[in-house]
């Protein structure tokens, strides 16, 4: 069966776009899309019943973007892979994500 795991838009200790800003969705939708990049730098590529996805979550004030892993609950090494990452989240954009993103580093 398949299970997923909210993870974060961002890492956790960094800001990110909020819902409502006028550029929310596209802004949003880079940051997810770096985020899942520096996971797959940080834990792998998800192996075969595994993946990172962007979720669309209805809210009071329209559709918020986030990371999401998607896992075969029978798949040991895809639970171990979901689970690995949800309880190992980074607290901060890696070098290759601030590029990407086009922040400057401190």
């Amino acid at each position: 069966m398949r299970d997923s795991l909210n993870l974060s838009p961002v890492p956790l200790g960094e800001d990110c776009a909020q819902l409502g800003d006028v550029d929310y969705s596209s802004r949003a939708r880079r940051e997810c899309r770096a985020f899942i990049q520096q996971l797959i730098r940080e834990f792998g590529e998800p192996p075969a019943g595994a993946s990172l996805q962007i979720s669309h979550n209805p809210h009071d004030f329209g559709t918020y973007l986030e990371v999401e892993v998607q896992f075969s609950d029978t798949d040991e090494e895809a639970s171990e892979f979901a689970y690995r990452v949800e309880g190992r989240l980074p607290e901060f954009w890696d070098e290759e994500a601030r590029k990407e993103l086009g922040i400057e580093s401190e």
